[in-house]
């Protein structure tokens, strides 16, 4: 059966100016400096995004008091989550799941600016 890849040429698209900023800065700079760059990049590329998105979390029917930033949304159809880890795990995925359960988007992009090579994956709910 052929799947269809969700936003393929978005997400590219966003993996490719993640990668440019990552061949600019390298490693070992916080997830803030990665993220401002890649605003650089978003708005010099005409990509349509908001930065630190709130979302609520509900339970039950009931909007929680607490909740969480997303650290892009691009073109309303994608969260993109920034890391500056030294390896990502599956706890980061699992986070990147919920995200995109509490906001109701389809795709998140899990982008890890911490490794020698860019590091990134495509997590769908």
């Amino acid at each position: 059966m052929d799947r269809e890849v969700i936003y393929k040429h978005e997400s590219y698209f966003v993996i490719g100016l993640c990668m440019d900023v990552h061949n600019q800065l390298g490693r070992g700079f916080s997830e803030a400096v990665y993220a401002d760059a890649l605003e650089v990049e978003l708005k010099s590329n005409g990509v349509p995004y908001q930065r630190e998105v709130k979302f609520n979390v509900e339970y039950k029917g009931e909007r929680l008091k607490h909740y969480y930033f997303a650290d892009f949304v691009i073109e309303n159809k994608i969260i993109l989550e920034l890391k500056a880890i030294e390896k990502l795990a599956s706890g980061h995925i699992k986070q990147t799941l919920n995200y995109l359960a509490a906001s109701k988007i389809k795709l998140g992009l899990l982008v890890n600016f911490g490794e020698d090579s860019l590091a990134y994956r495509r997590v769908v709910l």
